[in-house]
């Protein structure tokens, strides 16, 4: 153990040193995001080392992804690279650069900005495809971390409550160790597969681009960081909760946990689109966090529960169709609330993609409240029946795996555009009549 942590640190020191070896860019004109009133003549580029310029230094792309940059040159002196532009009409506009380091690396980067209107965010940059089928994967891989961390440790404290055996409470950190280490590093990637696409880069040279854009100048990216740290320290508090044995820290986790959740709100559709406002943003938070408890509540009641502790079977059983009842009824209600905002007509349901994912979603959510319908109106009279149990085992599994196929139509969503707000009509200028 004690080897294991000394390479770990030896990792941390050495990392960063051979990480920072390359140049990187210090200063840019025009400067990300700013929004110009006349046509920048030339793009500035100013690192933090001498740098060499290749063919592609600098290339500034109009919306229609034409490159209008002039042959980029260096100027050591001033450790720059600049090209020359011609007289830029009103538009957004994207700079992808890329240079020749000291070291032998080349390093890259893209921006935005704009003249007489504002700039696009870098993930919207000429060249970015958007979300992808794997990303769709890895925000339902975080989406079900998230159900199993939060939606694990509410569980506990709210269902079970009282002390658990050894093997149940081992198994429940297992699941919620697992559940958090997956937001962790399905954060991370998540991250890394957005800035992939907006660099357009192979991963070979993706390692040295720059990211500060995307990390800074981006919802997403400045969510991503007060996620991780979140996550981080609610990962923390797990720990030491196991260690010490002690339940107060699991309330400190939750608490945090359902905090950090809205970050999700507060960077997506709900918070970034036409007809956005705090009441989406509070009607996002809530369909997330009861589909967490509700997910998270499943597993542990089939996983953990279930196994390992047949005297809290019924107990268990009876609180949780108690709480699921009312998670699935406020999942609902925000659901079809969002659905309302994001579709402006009814024909969007199957003539658009997002439509037909959200009909899945329903599908699915339906199917899920029949079934814990079943459970709550006819398993729990019957649960102290001899044979009942074996059945509601092999019951709350199938409900768990609808629940994760919600939960992937929900990822699927979130990385949807919904169909486009229609404009407001223009009023109608009144005759006088003489």
């Amino acid at each position: 153990m004690k080897r294991a942590l000394l390479v770990v640190a030896f990792v941390a020191l050495v990392a960063p040193a051979s990480a920072f070896a390359h140049a990187s860019l210090q200063k840019e004109s025009p400067s990300f995001k700013q929004r110009l009133a006349v046509s920048p003549r030339q793009v500035v580029l100013q690192f933090d080392q001498s740098v060499d310029a290749l063919p592609k230094a600098i290339q500034v792309f109009t919306l229609k992804g034409k490159n209008i940059a002039g042959t980029p040159r260096a100027i050591p002196a001033q450790r720059e690279i600049v090209a020359s532009l011609p007289r830029l009409p009103k538009g957004p506009y994207t700079v992808r650069w890329q240079a020749l380091s000291n070291d032998g690396h080349i390093v890259t980067g893209v921006y935005t900005f704009g003249v007489r209107v504002a700039a696009p965010p870098v993930t919207d940059a000429v060249g970015a495809q958007g979300p992808t089928r794997t990303e769709d994967i890895v925000r339902w891989l975080y989406f079900v971390g998230l159900a199993l961390a939060v939606g694990g440790i509410g569980f506990r404290l709210l269902i079970v409550r009282g002390p658990l055996s050894a093997r149940a409470q081992r198994r429940f950190f297992w699941v919620t160790g697992i559940g958090i280490v997956t937001v962790l590093e399905t954060g991370i990637t998540s991250f890394l597969l957005r800035g992939e696409d907006f660099l357009q880069l192979p991963f070979s040279r993706f390692l040295y681009g720059d990211l500060s854009p995307l990390a800074s100048g981006t919802r997403f990216g400045q969510t991503f960081v007060i996620m991780e740290l979140g996550f981080a320290l609610v990962a923390a508090l797990i720990f030491l909760a196991w260690l010490t044995d002690r339940n107060a820290l699991l309330w400190v986790a939750f608490g945090l946990g359902l905090v950090f959740i809205s970050g999700l709100s507060l960077s997506g559709h709900s918070a970034a689109d036409a007809g956005h406002s705090w009441l989406s943003e509070l009607a996002d938070w809530v369909h997330l966090t009861a589909a967490t408890l509700w997910v998270g509540g499943l597993v542990q009641l089939a996983v953990v529960v279930w196994p390992t502790s047949p005297e809290l079977r019924a107990t268990a059983f009876r609180r949780f169709s108690r709480l699921a009842t009312v998670l699935v009824a406020l999942l609902l209600a925000a659901g079809t609330y969002l659905s309302i905002l994001r579709l402006p007509h009814v024909h969007d349901l199957w003539t658009t993609g997002y439509g037909h994912v959200l009909l899945v979603k329903l599908g699915l959510v339906a199917l899920a409240l029949t079934w814990g319908a079943a459970h709550h109106f006819i398993a729990v009279p019957r649960i102290e029946r001899p044979g009942v149990t074996g059945t509601l085992a092999r019951t709350l599994i199938g409900e768990s795996a609808v629940a994760m196929a919600v939960l992937l139509a929900a990822a699927i969503l979130t990385d949807s555009k919904p169909p486009p707000q229609p404009l407001p009509k223009a009023p109608v200028a009144a005759v006088s009549q003489r």
